[in-house]
């Protein structure tokens, strides 16, 4: 089964380059695909550095729309979504979110951070659902597509959606693997802000998908 890695990004160029590098020299996924969401820096230029296939968006739209523009881009059987900030991907990593859904034993593979740091491990300790590292079969995404949802609700979406849907979902442990927070990016208070529409965008399409409420 073909994979694409779909890699959205909005102005992560410190951490994109060696995110894109493990996947490439992983060789696990036969297309890679960077979406750069209106990103104003280097972001899509590290990409093209590195040979793989650069999407820009001109103004920043949010993750669902990045995720979905790479999604149309490629034919693949399998999409694997990797965030654009990680820290310490490993080539383990990335086959351990792929391979249950090469093996046919899950639709979608949720990977979920152990022993990175105490602030990105609990928070998915809390929230496993929200991890925005997944693997999953093109069939999931094709559902995705009908379902309202946006920005910071794609993983949300996701999650419902699988229930609905009767797909089947495996957590996987990635080990000494986390993020850069959002408020180290952009300062506290910017940083703060964007958490808090995150969690908005989230709450959103939560009642929408749960309850019917548009």
């Amino acid at each position: 089964m073909s994979v694409a890695a779909i890699v959205p990004a909005y102005n992560e160029e410190r951490t994109v380059g060696s995110v894109l590098k493990t996947i490439i020299e992983s060789g696990l996924c036969d297309e890679i695909i960077l979406v750069s969401d209106g990103s104003t820096d280097n972001t899509s230029q590290v990409g093209r550095n590195l040979g793989i296939k650069v999407l820009d968006i001109k103004e920043n739209k949010g993750k669902f729309s990045a995720i979905l523009e790479g999604y149309k881009s490629t034919k693949s059987e399998i999409i694997l979504m990797l965030d654009a900030d990680l820290v310490g991907l490993k080539k383990e990593h990335i086959e351990k979110l792929i391979e249950p859904v090469k093996k046919m034993e899950a639709d979608m593979s949720i990977g979920i951070f152990k022993n990175g740091r105490g602030a990105t491990d609990l928070a998915q300790k809390i929230t496993p659902f929200l991890s925005g590292q997944r693997a999953m079969k093109r069939e999931v995404m094709e559902k995705l597509i009908t379902y309202p949802a946006d920005n910071y609700g794609l993983e949300m979406a996701l999650t419902i959606l699988s229930k609905k849907e009767g797909f089947k979902v495996k957590m996987v442990d990635l080990y000494d693997l986390t993020h850069v927070m959002k408020e180290e990016k952009r300062g506290f208070f910017r940083g703060s802000f964007a958490r808090l529409k995150m969690y908005y965008d989230i709450l959103r399409v939560f009642i929408k998908l749960r309850f019917g409420v548009y």
